[in-house]
């Protein structure tokens, strides 16, 4: 959501009339790497310590902005596989830049944050511990660099991989999301809580930090200021709570937690990551990593009945893109940056494979 100047719609609309949507379109497929439409690529690693596959493709979208022709995409990506030489430790994160130079420091940071993450020794015996100081660092990096940071900024969500567990580390308000095979049904568990002023936890932090958390109306004095209920993230208009200092108009975060932003962090905004631990089963069957570009009018559960209705990542990649960048036109007139990664689970069984044979798959 970024800035103030992101305002939103009201978000999760309802579906067309007519009933459900089928998300699948008829198009050609290839057996080479690179998709014969899109001509993406889509990459396979290994993971060996449990002898299974991740099958992943990315897509980032520059978003539509009227005012702003010639904006650039703030967003970035970065996929990084086998940190510190390990075949079985990868790494998945999408930054989504806000403010002035929120291109410039979302690059930064997905570049510092996996660099830190692979240079810690400690990286494989504490990973929550890594992730909050390769976060932490840096921050403090960002600061000290030439890029202004006082209102620009990034949010960051990432998932690494270690064996067969996953830890994902939020900072802001894009989101990661599993698909797990329950029954006949394949349900969305979230992997992250968006970090905005919709959530008491993170209201009432930022309020003792000195912030003023407030909609834009309430701001600009169209809406009673001493209201302080805006419902809750899923069901609100397109008025939402924002954080700003004392008699001031300035800076309007719609999130709480971020990467730079040093004028933010004057009243609370802070870049310690919330950290998800989880271990991989048979029944999760892919994770999608994104952009609140994607998830501002799509719900957790509508981006993986999508996704799964695609055999193959880089279709889905698209489908959602798309869907995403049509609703923010349909309810905006303009769209957000988008990036999306889908990251297929292939092959995880419970049954571990030997000693002897991680070897002969590690030589591979």
């Amino acid at each position: 959501m970024g800035c103030v100047h992101g305002k939103c719609c009201s978000r999760y609309p309802p579906p067309s009339i007519g009933g459900s949507r089928d998300y699948r379109e008829n198009g050609p497929y290839s057996a080479q790497r690179k998709h014969i439409l899109t001509q993406r690529s889509l990459h396979i690693v290994v993971v060996p310590s449990h002898n299974f596959t991740l099958e992943y493709s990315v897509l980032t979208q520059r978003g539509y902005y009227p005012d702003s022709p010639d904006k650039e995409n703030q967003d970035c990506y970065c996929v990084k596989t086998q940190l510190q030489g390990n075949s079985s430790v990868h790494f998945f994160g999408v930054f989504d830049g806000h403010g002035d130079f929120g291109g410039m420091c979302s690059n930064f940071v997905k570049n510092k944050l996996v660099e830190k993450l692979s240079n810690d020794p400690a990286l494989l015996e504490d990973p929550v511990k890594a992730y909050n100081s390769a976060f932490l660092a840096t921050n403090d990096d960002l600061h000290k660099n030439e890029i202004d940071d006082s209102m620009s900024g990034t949010t960051a969500i990432t998932v690494l991989v270690i064996g067969d567990t996953l830890y994902v580390a939020n900072v802001g308000d894009s989101r990661a999301v599993v698909a797990v095979k329950d029954g006949n049904r394949i349900v969305a568990e979230d992997l992250s809580s968006d970090q905005t002023p919709f959530r008491r936890d993170e209201y009432e932090r930022v309020k003792l930090c000195g912030a003023r958390v407030l909609s834009v109306d309430q701001v600009e004095g169209h809406k009673d200021p001493d209201i302080q209920s805006w419902g809750d993230e899923e069901s609100q208009g397109d008025d939402p709570p924002r954080l700003w200092v004392q008699n001031g108009m300035v800076p309007g975060a719609a999130f709480t937690r971020s990467v730079g932003d040093s004028l933010g962090e004057s009243i609370g905004v802070i870049a310690v990551p919330e950290v998800l631990t989880v271990q991989l089963t048979p029944n999760h069957l892919f994770f999608v990593v994104a952009s609140d570009g994607v998830f501002e009018f799509l719900s957790s559960q509508t981006v993986v009945d999508m996704a799964a209705s695609y055999s193959d990542p880089r279709d889905a990649c698209a489908a959602i893109a798309g869907e995403s960048y049509k609703l923010w036109l349909e309810h905006e007139g303009r769209t957000d940056d988008i990036t999306i990664i889908i990251v297929q689970i292939k092959g995880l069984s419970n049954v571990h494979p030997t000693m002897d044979q991680e070897r002969s798959m590690s030589v591979l």
